[in-house]
């Protein structure tokens, strides 16, 4: 189970990586990719955007879902 709840986590890195690298470069925000994309990345960078609003225009909010996420595995791998 640990494993599995690990190998997911990394699915979900990977999917905030390509948000982060697509707030960089443009696109076209109504293709269905990108659509997904933010509908399972939203519901978790919103509420850390609440508690962390950007600073001078940069979004700190995917380093601190990073952290959080890696800390999630950590645990998994010390209890599974």
């Amino acid at each position: 189970m640990g494993v599995f709840l690990g190998k997911l986590i990394t699915i979900y890195e990977i999917a905030l990586l390509i948000r982060i690298v697509l707030s960089w470069v443009p696109h076209n925000p109504y293709n269905q990719a990108i659509q997904f994309l933010y509908k399972i990345t939203d519901p978790v960078l919103n509420p850390v955007r609440r508690l962390i609003p950007p600073i001078r225009g940069i979004d700190f909010s995917p380093v601190i879902v990073f952290v959080c996420l890696s800390f999630i595995k950590q645990l998994l791998a010390g209890v599974f």
